[in-house]
């Protein structure tokens, strides 16, 4: 295998079969060796396996269940109840700082992944503040958060299989006030809003008797999506790095600046964006994508997904009339009505679409804020 070639993050060895529905790849994963060799060796290994999934039309979002098993150093993994049935260590060197692990995977990709079968669903990013904003001091790293937010957005926009950032926001995120989230997810045509908080900027010395003595510095994080239908917070995460501060204590880093984030601590934020990324993945993936109508005149309706989100001409749906109400406690309820109402693609846009009603005389029932969910071609 060409050296130089096998440097490149996401490129693959012009190495690949089919079988019936099984799949192989041959592909090498690279990471920036930071805490230890082990660490580094884990990271590569799930850097190939992603590369590999995403190439063969995997789902990615079950790369998390396989986490806890790539942490045991051996050269062959075997796996049932999973799309990738094998994964075979060929080669693993360390050059230039980095570690690079070539394995041959074997996977198993299903027609019907969750991504396949959904449209993408819309998110809304806010920015993460940072509870400690003193902890910031070194380096004055005080827009870290929305720096962060914005590498966090360039993973789902880039590698996502199921989401699409719809828009970014300042506004902060609240739990206790569910209309004025539901809302701002409106106007953004969000599914879901994603935010948090940077818990840890704290940086430890970590004193040498005969090389320079290096700065390690915390990157605590908590992430917390709400649903843009109700306002409510539907998961809870919590994330941990640490890596090395190359830079002056009395120095000002620019947090948008590559030699920023080439650095071992800014690689290591951007493992955590990853992390995050595979985890939104795996928590929601699976949870139904919901159009909206926006519009309707005579038997034409229009909904606010489009292109980007993976809309095509021809593409069957089903629609439910929204039956939401705020109760007592004037939390919003969110509810939808099934009907017998069926409607299919037309015309495509960027981010919206035209559909016809395939019962004319049901389409004045239509109503705008009526949900749709995509039916599956046989």
């Amino acid at each position: 295998m060409n050296k130089k070639f096998s440097r490149y993050l996401g490129v693959f060895c012009l190495l690949f079969s089919s079988y019936s529905s099984a799949q192989w790849v041959e592909v090498t994963g690279e990471a920036v060796i930071l805490e230890s060799e082990e660490t580094a060796r884990v990271n590569a290994l799930e850097d190939a396996v992603y590369q590999a999934m995403k190439h063969a039309g995997g789902e990615i979002a079950s790369l998390s269940s396989l986490k806890p098993y790539l942490s045991e150093p051996r050269q062959q993994y075997r796996f049932s109840g999973n799309e990738v049935r094998n994964i075979t260590i060929l080669e693993q060197k360390k050059a230039g700082g980095k570690m690079y692990i070539t394995s041959r995977i074997d996977i198993y990709p299903s027609a019907k992944s969750c991504h396949k079968t959904q449209y993408k669903k819309g998110i809304l990013l806010g920015s993460f503040s940072i509870t400690e904003p003193q902890q910031a001091a070194m380096g004055s790293v005080y827009k870290i958060g929305k720096d962060f937010a914005s590498i966090l957005g360039k993973q789902i926009q880039k590698r996502s299989q199921s989401f699409i950032v719809t828009g970014t926001t300042t506004v902060p995120f609240s739990a206790t006030d569910a209309s004025a989230m539901t809302m701002l997810a409106e106007d953004h045509d969000a599914q879901y809003l994603i935010g948090g908080e940077i818990t840890d900027l704290t940086a430890t010395l970590d004193e040498k008797l005969i090389k320079k003595d290096q700065v390690n510095r915390q990157f605590a994080v908590n992430l917390e999506i709400m649903d843009g239908k109700t306002g409510e917070i539907i998961y809870q995460n919590n994330y941990r790095e640490i890596g090395l501060w190359p830079f002056s204590r009395s120095s000002h880093v620019d947090t948008q600046s590559a030699r920023f984030w080439v650095s071992p601590y800014g690689q290591s934020i951007q493992r955590i964006s990853q992390n995050m990324m595979l985890d939104i993945e795996s928590a929601l993936s699976c949870r139904a994508s919901l159009p909206e109508v926006i519009n309707i005149h005579d038997n034409i309706a229009q909904m606010n997904v489009g292109r980007v989100h993976g809309v095509r001409q021809g593409d069957k749906l089903k629609l439910w009339h929204s039956a939401g109400f705020i109760d007592q406690k004037g939390i919003p309820r969110n509810r939808m009505v099934e009907t017998n109402i069926s409607l299919t693609v037309d015309r495509v846009y960027e981010k919206s679409s035209e559909l016809i009603v395939n019962q004319p005389q049901l389409a004045a029932s239509i109503q705008p804020g009526d949900l749709l969910t995509k039916q599956t071609r046989p």
